[in-house]
């Protein structure tokens, strides 16, 4: 059984739970995806289904794109995602994945592109603690000493300091999934997601 599905991040709000507690959640526009492609290992050697999400005018689409949906029979898609199944013969091309999928989970991972916050320093980028503010001090928000003189004589890897800061791959995992909407196609998951507006996200059953 596929357990992912593509969605576009609306934005956040807030909802009213069964206790009558205010719950802060995120809403997502998940799906409907479309399997774009099936793979098995007889064709592949291991059993997936691709599946594809947004709408993209076909003047858009690259030329090696537009042959693969043309040779699969669907309609050209913004993103396309491969999701690893048990048995993808039970998947034809075509088959539609929503959010009805998701009617009797509990909890999901959500992954997305966290938003970018360009060249930082070590404090707003790796919580350093900033240096004395009187007695003539200058080290108010350097980073400090980096290494050793004598031994190793160099930086060591993976050390914290300035550089370019999100815009990277995040999973955030065991959100409560609050509430779906098969009419609307929308899912109300509580808490943050990475990204920001409109960006893409990946919901996997937790």
């Amino acid at each position: 059984m596929v357990n992912t599905i593509l969605g576009r991040k609306i934005g956040m709000t807030q909802v009213w739970d069964e206790n009558d507690n205010v719950v802060p959640v995120t809403v997502i526009q998940a799906g409907p995806c479309t399997v774009s492609q099936v793979k098995t290992k007889a064709t592949d050697g291991y059993e997936a289904v691709q599946i594809g999400f947004g709408d993209i005018k076909s003047k858009h689409v690259n030329k090696p794109l537009a042959g693969h949906f043309a040779a699969q029979g669907v309609e050209p898609m913004r993103y396309l995602r491969e999701v690893r199944v048990e048995d993808a013969s039970e998947y034809s091309t075509g088959d539609q994945v929503t959010v009805a999928l998701f009617a009797d989970v509990k909890a999901v991972d959500v992954t997305g592109t966290s938003k970018g916050k360009g060249f930082q320093g070590t404090i707003k980028r790796w919580n350093f603690h900033r240096g004395p503010m009187t007695h003539g001090s200058r080290n108010q928000r350097k980073p400090g000493s980096i290494g050793q003189c004598a031994y190793p004589a160099r930086v060591r890897k993976g050390l914290h300091m300035a550089g370019h800061m999100g815009d990277e791959r995040v999973t955030v995992k065991n959100l409560k999934l609050v509430r779906i909407d098969e009419e609307q196609n929308l899912m109300l998951i509580k808490g943050a997601v990475p990204g920001g507006k409109n960006a893409l996200v990946q919901i996997r059953m937790a």
